[in-house]
């Protein structure tokens, strides 16, 4: 499966990685390239992606590379994955990840915003997979890996639109991997708990305007539901993303894993 005898390795392997200037995004862009992996980066920020794309590590037979695209509109996603893989190569690693929905409770979202959701998570993520599935299916290995939440397994308060769409794209990936895992294809879904990343700072404050109270306060009564009793680091996300990406995780398939400290594990 790769010219590397080790199992966790990502040596030979294209990866491109949505979200990445920032939070999951980047650790999981970082993991791979300390992997092996040559790493494209995406993102709508230019100056975003010049950034980590110098922070990524870099060995003989890596080239990092980064697409400027906007994940909200998957018809030019689709263009632009489709041109970049004709001209770089395939891709062996599609890391589907972008920012969620705005929060906010489900009776009080207008059907568009839905909508939005679903174009930004589940078309989008369709246009890629798409693109790079061809090449997959040549190389006899892929590794499709969707960023969503614990709100798959049990929603969260507070985000409607993101409970919904998030349940749409982990259903969306294990059709998915049932359809490809004849080719080599492995699809998989990691459920991040409360990681410290910007979008939970701007969760915690919301709660906090709402009921109230302080941000601290906020942070303190969710660490309370984590057995772990700590908020994750987007690095412990990268870690778990670039062992499914690897060879030693060739058969582990349409699972919704949570990496989140055990907090779902707990609940009734």
């Amino acid at each position: 499966m790769t010219s590397s005898p080790n199992p966790f390795s990502l040596e030979g392997r294209h990866a491109l990685v949505g979200g990445s200037t920032q939070g999951i995004g980047r650790a999981c862009a970082i993991a791979f390239a300390e992997a092996g992996a040559s790493v494209t980066l995406v993102g709508r920020n230019d100056a975003g992606l010049a950034k980590v794309l110098g922070e990524l590590p870099r060995a003989a037979g890596q080239t990092h590379r980064t697409l400027m695209v906007d994940y909200a509109d998957w018809r030019s996603v689709a263009k632009a994955v489709d041109v970049f893989v004709a001209a770089h190569g395939p891709v062996h690693i599609v890391l589907h990840n972008t920012g969620g929905p705005a929060p906010g409770a489900a009776i009080d979202a207008a059907p568009e915003d839905f909508a939005k959701g679903f174009e930004l998570h589940v078309l989008t993520g369709q246009a890629i997979v798409r693109a790079c599935a061809p090449g997959m299916r040549e190389a006899k290995y892929g590794r499709i890996i969707n960023i969503t939440s614990t709100s798959v397994i049990t929603p969260i308060r507070g985000l409607g639109v993101s409970n919904a769409v998030r349940a749409a794209v982990a259903n969306w990936a294990r059709s998915l991997a049932g359809e490809l895992a004849p080719f080599g294809i492995t699809v998989n879904t990691i459920l991040p708990g409360f990681t410290k990343t910007a979008r939970l700072d701007a969760i915690f404050k919301g709660r906090a305007s709402r009921s109230g109270s302080t941000v601290d306060e906020v942070e303190r009564a969710a660490i309370a539901t984590i057995p772990a009793g700590r908020l994750g680091d987007p690095e412990e996300i990268g870690r778990v993303a670039a062992f499914l990406a690897s060879p030693a995780a060739s058969y582990l398939t349409g699972v919704n894993l949570p990496v989140d400290g055990g907090r779902t594990a707990m609940q009734s």
